[in-house]
């Protein structure tokens, strides 16, 4: 079950299912757009797992628990901002203890997932995937695998780095990506540190990566990482996430973010605010980069750890496909894998405990995410 199939990454999306022989039923609003996006990926699919189509519309929650029929059934959402509509459709999955998958980004609802949801889920056997797209599958990823070089080296890691960049030209969003941003720019974010989950604002920090040779700063943000890299490995006291998306402007982005989290706090000019970033934003759904765009540009994280005294242990660098080919390419994978995967107890989970890294590492190198030389 795909819901917001006729988004942007949520076409890309099905599309990427389709080419995997899934049979998915694509779920969204518009009658006219669901049937229009079934009869045009119906002459790729096989005979026997053609796509079909069911509306539903997260302002009507019965219509979003009616595409779940039981514990077997797989959901993968791409309906945001998640922070504003995401509530439906998990909800939806953890009743019918079903498998949940999303492709957030969003700092709140990722915390929600693993703090509130994930104990929901534990109750009815749902598994929640949440922020399984470029961000955040990557760093869970580099994470893992630097966690891993670390202790084949007999060192004992307590601080992972990580840091997600796009390579090539100009990266270009989504409409639903800016809307997702604007949505958590005044939202409280958070980290990993002294060995528990601390509330702090976007974008509070900024850190430098080397990556082929440059130097790129990264801004902090709250990721899957912070809640899934500890299980992988209990001596971790300090997990930070860095996006490197606003390039040279990074250090003034995290003089902005304090000014507006700042400011957010006088009473009436957080809705100023808020108004204002939806504006900038647009009310334009479902468009995106072009195939161009998106051939031109390549995902990649970093993931890099220290032991107590601050030394350097290990490093890995992953490079893949543009973030949204690869966000299609890691929510297809995932819904075939919990079809497929011997699913741990209900909960909220990273890609790491529910899949198992060596599962991991060849669905990502097989969609063309891998580790390279550093």
């Amino acid at each position: 079950m795909l819901f917001g199939a006729t988004g942007y990454t949520g076409r890309l999306t099905a599309e990427a299912m389709v080419r995997a022989g899934l049979a998915p039923v694509l779920a969204g609003r518009s009658e006219e757009k669901l049937s229009a996006l079934v009869a045009e990926l119906a002459p790729f699919a096989p005979l026997d797992a053609a796509p079909t189509w069911q509306v539903a519309d997260v302002s009507d929650q019965q219509s979003v628990d009616a595409l779940l029929t039981g514990p077997q059934d797989v959901l993968v959402t791409t309906v945001g901002p998640f922070t504003q509509l995401g509530a439906p459709a998990i909800t939806a999955a953890i009743r019918a203890g079903a498998n949940y998958v999303d492709s957030t980004g969003e700092s709140p609802f990722i915390r929600e997932v693993f703090e509130s949801y994930g104990a929901q889920a534990e109750a009815t056997g749902a598994q929640l995937l949440t922020a399984f797209g470029y961000d955040f599958v990557p760093g869970n990823l580099a994470g893992a695998l630097a966690l891993q070089e670390a202790r084949a080296k007999g060192a004992v890691p307590t601080r992972v780095e990580v840091g997600y960049f796009v390579g090539g030209d100009s990266f270009g969003m989504s409409s639903g990506t800016k809307a997702s941003a604007a949505a958590i720019m005044l939202a409280s974010s958070f980290a990993f540190s002294r060995g528990r989950i601390n509330t702090e604002r976007t974008a509070r920090s900024t850190t430098t990566f080397q990556v082929d040779g440059k130097a790129l700063d990264g801004l902090s943000v709250g990721g899957s990482e912070h809640f899934a890299l500890p299980r992988l490995d209990h001596s971790l006291h300090d997990v930070g996430v860095y996006l490197g998306w606003a390039g040279k402007a990074t250090k003034a982005a995290s003089a902005a973010s304090s000014v507006m989290s700042a400011a957010a706090r006088i009473p009436g000019l957080s809705k100023l605010i808020d108004e204002g970033l939806k504006v900038a934003v647009g009310e334009n759904t479902g468009q995106g980069p072009t195939p161009r765009q998106l051939s031109a540009t390549n995902s990649i994280a970093v993931a890099r750890t220290f032991d107590g005294v601050g030394r350097s242990l290990s490093s890995v660098q992953l490079i893949g496909p543009s973030p949204y080919l690869l966000t299609a390419e890691l929510l297809a994978w995932a819904a075939a894998m919990c079809l497929v995967h011997t699913a741990p107890t209900g909960g909220a989970f990273g890609p790491v405990d529910a899949f198992g890294l060596d599962n991991l590492v060849q669905g990502c190198a097989d969609m063309g995410l891998a580790p390279v030389a550093t």
